[in-house]
């Protein structure tokens, strides 16, 4: 009889297994454990050698097919860990089930949403078997997340308009992410700050003096990733328009202009709309409403914040704006620009996604 190795059989994946396959895989909450396999059976239903993906996983290959034969024999199931000698479970899978089904469809009377010692005192298991449940499936009642809705009637028409220019963006144009960061405080804390030490982190105190507000107009270059940045003591369509007339000037003639901005009343002024009529190059890409994500310069507002804005003590508005100049400078001296992989069809996707949640038709 002729020994050796197994042949590779051809994993088979449900359009409804794939779907949560895909959802374990991009998670943050779940074990690694749980992700990379499902990272690995993914690859594996597209057709990737296992010597492939252990590679590109970190993994060995016989690991791979271990985790490849699980899910064949067992589906989604397999994915997690065997059971292990010891005391028998105390809690069976309804139980489980019930008290996960609380936790998702319910709320306490007195509160906004479930504690481990709350929901072990409704269902009558232990907090620590609780927490446990809690980590394995990956649920967090004490953590919410943000968003919004899009009202805005030609959504899809801008997304595809945006992303199409972040995407393709036109030959002989320049695409330029143009926003204002308002009512930036000049702000000196009330005491020295607490430097940062070993054990312990940096502290500055919760009050401070605010000494006035500038508002920082950005254009972020798609292609270079560099920002020209300016300050302006108001946020006003008298400033927008000095800001484009710079642009003008630091833009070469032969380039056309394409301005990604959100509906702020400012860009939609009827002085600004006469100045974009005289500088025909020019030609704006409103985002949509509630949208200003699409918006690439809010990821470098981000940055700016972080970086040189939050944790400073200023006791002018002119130290202020040396910071943000100074950060500025130095940022251009060695910008990337963003990398942007999102497609019109994967935002519209994800929507889909979200209003099925909100809806509860997602299963």
């Amino acid at each position: 009889m002729r020994t050796g190795r197994p042949r590779a059989f051809e994993l088979t994946v449900s359009p409804t297994e794939r779907e949560q396959l895909a959802a374990f895989a991009s998670s943050r909450a779940l074990p690694a454990g749980l992700v990379r396999r499902a990272q690995i059976i993914l690859r594996s239903a597209e057709g990737e050698a296992n010597s492939a993906i252990a590679r590109s996983l970190g993994v060995s290959a016989p690991l791979v097919g271990l985790w490849r034969t699980r899910f064949r024999d067992h589906g989604l199931a397999g994915l997690y860990d065997a059971p292990r000698a010891g005391r028998p479970r105390t809690h069976d899978d309804g139980e489980v089930a019930r008290m996960l089904r609380t936790v998702r469809q319910s709320r306490p009377r007195d509160a906004t949403h479930w504690t481990v010692r709350a929901v072990a005192t409704k269902t009558r298991i232990s907090k620590s078997t609780v927490q446990r449940y809690f980590t394995l499936f990956g649920v967090q009642p004490h953590r919410t997340k943000s968003f919004k809705l899009s009202p805005d009637p030609f959504f899809v028409e801008k997304v595809r308009d945006i992303v199409g220019l972040y995407l393709n963006p036109p030959d002989q144009a320049l695409v330029l992410c143009v926003e204002e960061k308002s009512q930036i405080q000049a702000l000196e804390r009330t005491q020295p700050n607490l430097p940062l030490g070993l054990g312990y982190v940096e502290g500055f105190t919760h009050d401070d003096t605010r000494h006035g507000t500038t508002t920082l107009f950005a254009a972020l270059d798609l292609k270079s990733g560099a920002v020209f940045a300016q300050c302006k003591r108001r946020h006003r369509h008298q400033e927008f328009l000095a800001f484009l007339a710079d642009v003008e000037v630091n833009v070469p003639p032969h380039l056309a202009v394409h301005l990604v901005v959100d509906n702020y009343g400012t860009h939609k002024h009827r002085k600004v709309k006469a100045w974009l009529a005289r500088h025909p190059r020019f030609h704006l890409h409103f985002t949509p409403t509630y949208a200003s994500w699409l918006n690439q310069v809010e990821r470098w507002f981000a940055l700016i914040t972080q970086r040189a804005i939050r944790r400073g003590s200023f006791r002018t508005v002119r130290e202020l704006i040396d910071r943000i100049e100074r950060f500025v400078k130095t940022y251009n001296a060695t910008a990337r620009p963003f990398r942007w992989t999102a497609t019109a069809e994967s935002i519209f996707a994800k929507l889909n996604r979200l209003t099925q949640r909100i809806s509860g038709t997602s299963q």
